[in-house]
């Protein structure tokens, strides 16, 4: 895993601190609209010196009033719908944002699984309102938030008027793991029950002049794939509600 290094401001004025962006391709029609409007809610919001950016106090509850709909999210590592799934794009978008700009880091939960638009130790998943980013200003300059998405590119800037530094982000992988494949059942139509993702163990790490700090020690379990085969005559039973 290498380092990145984000685009930092050495001169004073409105410059961006810190970007990040993620990739939207592999994402489903709901999942991009509930990521655009946590965008849309976080964006120009403006932390002042000291004070802590809350990812869920900014965003709000993600409900049906609020205009998000229901989406995958992993629960427990099972996929299922509920509301506002792809939110946690937003936010793994936003920290690295942050890390990049140099804030630190008050409250950040990594994902179950790791995340396919993040790399390992970067991804931040939130959950309405018990599980938060939340991030603090370190300078004595207000930051603001500038959220977007670009075509498939969700971006975020956090920019300032002071003074900033080079900060670059390296991640330490110390173990890895490949999915199998397990296929279940017999027949001609396949069902992916799991869609299978690598496992990591991982530590990142963020470098400034002032040195290098350990940010995260994160465990993500492997997800194996799982494929249940059926028949045609399978799926009509289930479709229709008869028992096997």
């Amino acid at each position: 895993m290498g380092a990145l290094a984000g685009a930092v401001a050495l001169t004073p004025g409105p410059r961006i601190l810190g970007q990040a962006e993620t990739a939207l391709e592999a994402r489903s029609p709901n999942q991009r609209h509930n990521a655009k409007l946590a965008c849309q809610a976080i964006d120009g919001h403006t932390v002042p010196p000291g004070e802590v950016f809350s990812f869920n106090k900014t965003v709000g509850s993600w409900s049906r009033d609020k205009g998000f709909r229901r989406a995958p999210v992993s629960f427990n590592g099972t996929l299922i719908d509920a509301w506002g799934g792809g939110v946690c794009q937003t936010s793994t978008t936003l920290y690295s944002a942050a890390l990049f700009a140099g804030m630190e880091v008050v409250e950040r939960h990594a994902h179950h699984f790791c995340p396919t638009y993040s790399s390992p130790g970067r991804d931040a998943a939130v959950a309405y309102p018990n599980i938060d980013l939340r991030m603090r200003n370190p300078y004595d300059f207000p930051l603001v938030v500038r959220a977007k998405i670009e075509g498939n590119r969700l971006k975020i800037s956090i920019v300032g008027a002071g003074r900033g530094e080079k900060v670059t982000i390296v991640a330490k992988v110390i173990d890895s793991q490949t999915p199998q494949t397990f296929n279940h059942g017999a027949g001609d139509s396949p069902w992916v029950r799991a869609p299978g993702k690598p496992g990591f163990e991982v530590e990142t790490y963020r470098i400034t002049r002032q040195g290098r700090v350990r940010i995260s020690r994160d465990i993500y379990p492997v997800m194996h794939r799982v494929v249940q085969w059926s028949s045609n005559e399978d799926q009509a039973s289930v479709s229709s509600g008869s028992e096997p």
